[in-house]
């Protein structure tokens, strides 16, 4: 999703001894939080190694083995604990946003499975290699699915306002600030809840309307006072010219023994972490953002995967697809399929393939359904389109109108995750920015699909387009398909 990139949290260290943090509602919902992990993990690693058991074993004690499992079983529980802690899969850092969770979890199951199977063959110990690898198995699998559902009530928890999320005072320039509490207030799952502002101006300038319910409790100067007074456990601290980095130094040595941390939001939006890195260079960190790819070994292995899904997909699917094409002839007067002239990759022009879910003089009556269009963009979506076929709005609620589309997948003109396909007049009118779309193959699917789509005004729409175009990956298009099935499933934003 589209943000603003926020750095690591850091606490900062008491300034001196003695000094105790003032602890709040929402650190101590974290600590409780990453207890809940603790056990559900204690849990899930138990029940793993039981089933190791069982299944190599049955209920039966191992014969003529000298290995004592009663005593193996809860070892190999607790280190695989100790090295979740140690690669830490329960900082703050990484719980509840992005895929380095899941990426600790399993690369630390991965690695004390190697080091199992080294550390018993160097040390000549029998342990069953069936009991370990089915536990391992059953653990890394259960462990990623545990930590996926606890995210899950982390964010609807969050959502709610249920003091989970961190009090953010916001620092800055009053435009940035602006679109730094705009970004946080899409994402609220994302736990930063803006309680305040602190800008150059907050004095002398009316404040902006759309800050009128975050009150701007003071300038660059009282920062530390201001996250005081109104309970705020973290100052973010975005773009700003009177904020040089020595005053921002100087604020994280004022900050010291609050208990507030200090977070910056430089002036960098729509990248992924996986092109973001960070190098230290004379006690400067300097941010590294490696440019988007769109050619190369990753596209020709999506290429692959696109054209063997679809095929794959079209010949499961026949069966569906000549069911819902004798429904639509059956239902309406016209063709079964609709070809739509749509504009693909590098700006080239294909038909796209839909089942027909219109009536066949519907481009006729647009002209007098205009007026009652309800996005703001460019494009038209009526949520009761009179135009629509019975049959119609039932395979628009389950998105099954788009399974012609696996055709245009395997001619190669779109992919299974990619942009919306624009139309043509949509192009015409695309400034600088939005045509940089056109760099990928459209999609069948995308993040616009899974995160509302119809619903989504057009300017997010966009947002969400241009976010998958600069930062695409194939991990990112599994992520997308899976979701794509649970959209589909709830049928919300389809008509």
């Amino acid at each position: 999703m589209t943000s603003a990139t926020l750095s690591t949290p850091v606490r900062t260290p008491p300034s001196a001894p003695g000094a105790r943090p003032a602890g709040t509602r929402s650190q101590s919902s974290q600590r409780g939080y990453v207890r809940t992990l603790v056990v559900l993990d204690t849990a899930v690693l138990s029940l793993a190694v039981l089933a190791g058991y069982a299944t190599r074993f049955g209920d039966a004690v191992p014969r003529g083995s000298e290995i004592p499992y009663v005593v193996v079983a809860p070892a190999l529980v607790l280190v695989w604990l100790v090295s979740l802690k140690a690669l830490r899969c329960y900082d703050d850092r990484v719980l509840g946003y992005g895929a380095d969770e899941y990426r600790r979890v399993s690369g630390a199951s991965l690695r004390l499975a190697g080091g199992v199977a080294i550390a018993g063959y160097i040390f000549d110990v029998g342990v069953s290699r069936g009991f370990l690898g089915i536990s391992f198995a059953v653990g890394t699998v259960g462990l990623v699915a545990t930590r996926f559902a606890a995210r899950k009530a982390l964010h609807r928890a969050r959502c709610r306002g249920d003091g989970w999320s961190r009090r953010v005072l916001v620092v800055g320039d009053t435009a940035h600030v602006l679109e730094l509490v705009h970004t946080l207030r899409r994402e609220p799952y994302a736990g930063y809840h803006v309680v305040g502002a602190c800008i150059p101006d907050a004095l002398l300038a009316p404040v902006p309307q759309r800050l009128s319910d975050v009150p701007v409790v003071g300038s660059l100067r009282g920062i530390p006072e201001a996250a005081a007074a109104i309970g705020a456990d973290t100052v973010a601290v975005t773009a700003s010219g009177e904020l040089t980095a020595t005053r921002l130094r100087r604020l994280g040595w004022q900050l010291e023994g609050t208990g507030i941390d200090l977070v910056v939001a430089p002036a960098l939006t729509d990248v992924a972490g996986p092109r973001i890195h960070t190098r230290p260079v004379a006690g400067l960190p300097l941010i590294h953002v490696e440019a988007p790819e769109f050619r190369g070994a990753r596209k020709l292995v999506k290429e692959f995967v696109d054209r063997s899904a679809a095929a794959v997909a079209l010949a499961l699917l026949l069966p569906l697809v000549a069911l819902i094409a004798l429904a639509v002839r059956l239902d309406s007067r016209g063709p079964v399929l609709f070809r739509q002239t749509r504009v693909g990759q590098g700006g080239r022009e294909f038909g796209v393939l839909k089942f027909r879910t219109m009536v066949v003089n519907a481009d006729a009556l647009l002209a007098e359904l205009v007026a009652r269009n309800e996005t703001n963009g460019l494009m038209f979506k009526m949520r009761d389109d009179p135009r629509v076929t019975r049959i119609g709005r039932l395979l628009r609620k389950w998105s099954l109108d788009e399974l012609p589309q696996l055709v245009n997948v395997l001619l190669g003109q779109m992919s299974l995750v990619g942009p919306r396909p624009p139309l043509p007049s949509e192009v015409a009118r695309y400034d600088g920015d939005v045509a940089r779309r056109l760099l990928v193959k459209p999609g069948m699917t995308g993040l616009w699909q899974v995160s509302g789509r119809s619903d989504l005004s057009w300017e997010d729409g966009i947002r969400l387009d241009l976010y998958y175009v600069e930062n695409w990956s194939l991990a990112a298009d599994l992520t997308i398909l899976w979701k794509t099935f649970g959209a589909v499933l709830r049928g919300r934003g389809a008509y």
